[in-house]
């Protein structure tokens, strides 16, 4: 690995100067062809425009989902599809991603993106509500969870991010690779994201035939927005430090749903969510991979139908 990785980069850097940057695309042509008639933009300030959806009745139980990394709301259409009729089901872009627009000195962050959800869901007047994420935005939502327990009335974690384990299997996709290197972020800040898309896309899918042209473009364009490819490439900021007790503090009742497949989070570090969360219930799906509510829609969406039913008034 440590051979391979400054090969890559070096091969990236002589394609970045063979003439392989990518412009930005401007937000009004990507509003047009990927908000849809639910889109809805909050300002939250500090140059914060964040685009979301609010579906479903407004007097129906309210769940907020957040999307993973270098994804956005769209991700969360297979479960709006079969249970936005019972269910007030508010998404949204987090900054670096989608619609949603920031400031060049934004400071990505799981804290920022907690404080962005919670001052959402208080301008829509959510009141208590379930939080769900997957891969990253699991992370965002566990750690709203601890940051907020008055506000929620359930948790569920998909693939989520933040388990404090070493990870084991396969290498991860190129571009969580790069993102470790400093040489890495620069080349992807710069590079035509379709350079690597499919390989993180397939990886995250689990099967090549799921990655289709749409989807790939799709996820190449939204990169594409001005501001975006600065931010999905900044160092985080610190996060906080946790260990397996950290999460014996969320009393939340507790869904999880993973994929056996997944190759770029660990199918064990579900299961240490599941043993450290009280009362949690895991749900693993051998066919699965990193997105199960995108590959396994049916199943997914029937298990939170049925763990969202269980949840007191």
């Amino acid at each position: 690995m440590r051979l391979t990785i400054p090969l890559v980069l070096i091969g990236l850097a002589c394609a970045l100067l063979a003439g392989c940057v990518a412009r930005d695309i401007p937000y009004a042509e990507l509003e047009a062809r990927y908000a849809s008639p639910a889109s809805r933009f909050a300002d939250l300030g500090d140059g914060l425009r964040i685009h979301y959806r609010d579906e479903g009745p407004r007097d129906a139980p309210a769940v907020v989902l957040v999307h993973g990394f270098a994804a956005s709301l769209h991700a969360w259409e297979p479960w709006r599809a079969r249970l936005g009729d019972r269910y007030r089901l508010v998404t949204l872009d987090l900054p670096g991603h989608g619609l949603t627009q920031a400031p060049e000195t934004y400071a990505p962050s799981t804290a920022a993106s907690v404080e962005i959800v919670d001052r959402l869901a208080g301008q829509l007047g959510l009141g208590r509500f379930v939080i769900g994420g997957n891969s990253m935005g699991g992370g965002v939502a566990w750690s709203y969870a601890l940051a907020h327990p008055d506000k929620v009335r359930g948790l569920v974690l998909v693939n989520a991010a933040g388990w404090p384990a070493e990870r084991e299997g396969g290498p991860p996709p190129l571009v969580f690779q790069l993102l470790g290197n400093p040489v890495g972020r620069t080349v992807l800040r710069n590079v035509d994201p379709a350079l690597m898309a499919r390989d993180g896309l397939e990886k995250a899918y689990g099967e090549p035939r799921l990655v289709t042209d749409d989807l790939l473009t799709r996820y190449v364009e939204l990169a594409r927005a001005p501001g975006h490819r600065g931010i999905l490439t900044t160092r985080r900021a610190g996060d906080r430090q946790v260990t397996p007790a950290t999460f014996a503090a969320i009393k939340a009742p507790t869904l999880i749903l993973a994929g056996e497949k997944d190759q770029v989070i660990p199918v064990a570090n579900q299961r240490g969510f599941a043993g450290a969360i009280p009362g949690a219930r895991l749900i693993v799906y051998p066919d699965g991979g990193h997105v199960p509510m995108e590959q396994l829609p049916d199943r997914t969406a029937a298990d939170l139908d049925a763990f969202l039913k269980t949840l007191a008034p």
